[in-house]
């Protein structure tokens, strides 16, 4: 079987390298900005509070287990970093609507506004960031970075189901990690 280094030739490698190092880059100043936005808004909101937020946000009300299994991340991780949302009126938990035992995630109306309040914060240092930038041009960063992720969580959900293959049981079902 080829290595990884059979599978890049020299003239990649160097671009390979480039590439890796900018990914670099770009995280740690992603994580150093937090890539938070502008004014009073800036930095106000963790990465984990905000794709959580989101998340409720586009998909609607759902449980600790599908909201962890949407995220590709565990459901005791879930409920660790819904516990401050909850304490500060950002989520709501609510009875299941068909299952009364159950309880479900909402985002609150509070969670609502603070959220549209970090999104138009962080839309204005996206447009700052990328001020100069042709329309077709931040098109195609946002292309390819999308790309990019879901082939960096497609990669994750591999290892996690044959890391899970490999620790299940036979005949076990090794439960879907994205």
């Amino acid at each position: 079987m080829p290595t990884s280094q059979d599978m890049t030739t020299d003239p990649d490698t160097g671009l390979l390298d480039a590439l890796q190092h900018q990914v670099a880059v770009f995280a740690r100043r992603a994580e150093q900005t937090r890539l938070g936005g502008v004014g009073q808004v800036r930095n106000s909101m963790d990465r984990a509070a905000y794709l959580l937020l989101n998340r409720l946000d586009q998909e609607g009300p759902m449980g600790v287990k599908a909201l962890a299994a949407g995220m590709g991340i565990d459901s005791s991780t879930v409920t660790r970093q819904v516990a401050p949302l909850v304490d500060t009126g950002l989520v709501k938990r609510t009875s299941h609507p068909e299952d009364g035992r159950a309880v479900v995630l909402q985002l609150s109306p509070r969670g609502q506004a603070r959220l549209d309040e970090v999104r138009s914060s962080r839309r204005e240092l996206m447009a700052q960031v990328t001020d100069g930038w042709t329309e077709e041009e931040r098109d195609a960063f946002c292309t390819l970075l999308t790309r990019f992720n879901s082939a960096l969580s497609a990669r994750q959900g591999a290892a996690g189901v044959e890391a899970g293959a490999e620790a299940a049981p036979t005949g076990a079902e090794v439960p879907p990690t994205s």
